[in-house]
């Protein structure tokens, strides 16, 4: 076309053909009559070489490309779909196309008339057609994907003569992130074009955007949904979802596991009430869907034919966007998993094993030969000894050898509990059973010791009144708290001791017969340190690498180790501890000689207190004038301890190691008066 013939073409194209007849870099560009956008995408095929005048049908994707990019944008396409058909139904058989392109200007979807692929003008309209601008110039899908927004490219504004008779509109698809995904495209003959066409298309891809978003957060909620449904199904409590009139609508795998056979799930999401599950006195779950109260820790106690459910309840009211309670969630703790998580954080376990019992003594052998045949059983076990001869070392020890190693170990001091407080310990009490009892009640140490050993210490000192409630439970293995009519089954191995001998306490009256003999299946008498003297060396050196810190090599003369053989012990093991330990912490050197040991030990060996006592008792028995001698040496002692802490009994007996109860006996017995 030469330059007379030009005013008879219009502004565009006039532009057009000067813009690609004219050189590069001759600074004209500014004067072409379209708009910037146009004006750029000109500039940028120059640069690519794209030629104005090529009449080929656009490059396009394998097959099998095209197959992967539609597996890979087929969540796209099935959205983007439903709206293309939307404006296909205003343009049909106009000859205008509805496609969707990739990112990259790649065509995905189209919809079109019959003769798409026959017409000249969108011929290049198929499926795998590329329609960037480095392959097709100047066009709404490649140029709105670099710039990003709705673009209208009509008549010469497209860089490609071939394109000339098309008008294209086109708007980029972005998700929520800004991040392109596709471009949905309107082309047809330039004749038809229309400003509304493009408003058409910003409009169809607004509603794929939004149905992208819904989607989205479907997914999201789908996530979430399948994470809360994992968490009811796993979790370890039992979990309850009941309607705002108390009827049962879902429930997790655990409450048919807590509840046992009374419980078939299918029946109770058919609509039962909970109040059949959990008693039709739950007065908490009322007031939680009537006073949108919630509650936590409140105890139920079920009675079923297998027996008595037992478990914490805690509760939630569920309320709707305005405040009404639409239902509620119960979550149910079996009490056996508070319970083992109460005793692991208190401490409740064994921690001595039969390979922590030092001697080589035949009777400490003996000893540790039965408990260990003991621990094989289920049967009771009582443990005589005097104080200090490691009764508690010995039930440890059995109770980590038993088959309820795993269980829990708790041990009640019988004497040290005042008489009105050892039913209250012993069994628990239920709420308000007395004044100051606390809220909610209290589970007793039968109760947390289910499934392991209740170690009952100083079982001679438990009031007869006691002794009642202690043989029904040894015998019915059932609890009745205080204040409560529901018995509470458990499963606890019962191993007492006593420094008393219990059948001389039944002879006086103050022991039960009966419960003596159930007490005492298995019968373990530990001897005292004086009839094990071969063990004394073997101990006091085990004690003097057990409690040094600074793991010194200690020597003991041999006038130390004649007088700790000869020295009676009257507080056995533990005195020998005691003493062990005042020499570690008061001796710098690791020479122990006759200086370092306690005056008490001196003055017995060197004929002191002990050669006057002999002469005084001169013709009687060598074993009473020891404990004669024992008694003496105890009633000085207590004398001492009332003056140094200024009367303080609980002090006194703590210092001692034994129970209040056995301190105001003893100083009965001495003539001790306070």
């Amino acid at each position: 076309m030469n330059l007379e013939t030009a005013d008879a073409v219009d502004s565009t194209f006039i532009g057009w053909l000067r813009f690609t007849t004219t050189l590069p870099n001759t600074g004209s560009e500014r004067h072409y009559p379209v708009k910037k956008d146009i004006l750029d995408s000109w500039l940028r095929c120059r640069q690519a070489k794209v030629d104005p005048d090529d009449e080929r049908i656009h490059a396009s994707l394998s097959d099998a490309m095209l197959q992967d990019l539609l597996h890979e944008k087929r969540e796209l396409i099935a959205i983007a779909k439903p709206f293309m058909q939307n404006l296909y139904r205003i343009v049909a058989g106009s000859g205008f196309v509805v496609a969707l392109t990739d990112e990259r200007g790649y065509i995905m979807e189209i919809l079109g008339d019959e003769d798409t692929l026959t017409n000249p003008m969108t011929v290049s309209f198929f499926q795998g057609a590329s329609w960037s601008e480095k392959e097709a110039g100047t066009n709404a899908i490649g140029t709105a994907a670099l710039l990003r927004k709705p673009v209208q490219v009509s008549g010469a504004e497209h860089y490609c003569r071939k394109h000339h008779a098309l008008t294209c509109s086109a708007a980029p698809i972005l998700d929520a992130q800004g991040q392109l995904l596709g471009i949905l495209d309107v082309s047809g003959a330039s004749s038809s074009a229309h400003l509304h066409t493009l408003g058409m298309v910003v409009a169809a891809v607004e509603a794929i955007v939004g149905q992208m978003d819904i989607r989205e957060k479907n997914k999201a909620l789908n996530v979430t949904n399948k994470r809360l449904t994992n968490i009811f199904n796993t979790m370890s409590d039992g979990v309850i979802m009941i309607d705002s009139n108390g009827i049962i609508s879902d429930l997790n795998p655990i409450v048919p596991q807590i509840f046992g056979s009374v419980v078939n799930q299918v029946e109770l999401k058919a609509g039962v009430s909970v109040e059949c599950l959990l008693g039709a006195k739950q007065i908490a779950i009322r007031k939680m869907l009537k006073c949108k109260n919630a509650f936590s820790d409140v105890e139920i106690m079920v009675e079923t034919s297998e027996g008595l459910n037992h478990c914490l309840a805690s509760g939630t009211p569920v309320t709707n966007e305005q405040g009404h309670v639409i239902g509620g969630v119960i979550v149910l703790r079996p009490i056996q998993q508070i319970q083992s998580l109460v005793n692991r954080f208190n401490g409740n376990y064994g921690a001595f094993h039969f390979s922590d019992i030092i001697g080589e003594s035949k009777s400490i052998l003996e000893a540790v030969r039965v408990a260990a045949r003991a621990a094989m059983s289920t049967a009771n076990v009582l443990l005589q000894g005097e104080s200090g001869t490691g009764k508690e070392v010995f039930a440890q020890a059995i109770h980590n050898r038993s088959a309820r190693c795993a269980g829990p170990f708790i041990a009640v001091n019988c004497g040290a509990l005042p008489r009105e407080l050892i039913g209250s310990e012993l069994f628990g009490y239920a709420d308000g059973a007395f004044t100051g009892a606390k809220r909610g009640g209290k589970p007793g140490k039968f109760e947390l010791a289910s499934g392991g050993t209740l170690f009952l210490d100083e079982i001679g000192d438990m009031p007869l009144e006691q002794q009642v409630a202690l043989l029904r439970v040894l015998q019915e293995r059932k609890v009745n708290r205080i204040g409560c009519d529901k018995e509470i089954p458990v499963d606890v191995r019962v191993i007492c001791a006593s420094n008393k001998k219990l059948l001389t306490e039944v002879g006086k009256g103050t022991f039960r017969n009966d419960l003596y003999y159930r007490l005492n299946v298995i019968s373990i008498t530990i001897p005292p340190l004086r009839e094990r003297a071969e063990d004394i060396v073997l101990l006091f050196n085990h004690f003097l690498e057990k409690l040094d810190k600074h793991r010194r090599s200690f020597e003991l003369d041999a006038d130390v180790q004649e007088r700790i053989v000869r020295y009676d012990w009257p507080g056995n093991v533990r005195e020998l501890q005691n003493v062990v330990e005042r020499i570690v912490s008061l001796t710098e050197e690791t020479r122990i000689t006759r200086e370092n040991l306690p005056q008490e030990i001196c003055d017995w060996q060197d004929g002191g207190a002990e050669t006057a006592e002999l002469k005084e008792a001169a013709g009687g028995c060598k074993t009473e004038r020891r404990q004669r001698l024992w008694e003496d040496e105890e009633r000085k002692e207590i004398l001492t301890l009332l003056e140094k802490h200024r009367g303080n009994i609980s002090l006194i007996a703590r210092t001692l190691g034994i129970s209040r109860n056995t301190l105001y006996r003893k100083m009965k017995q001495y003539a001790i008066y306070h």
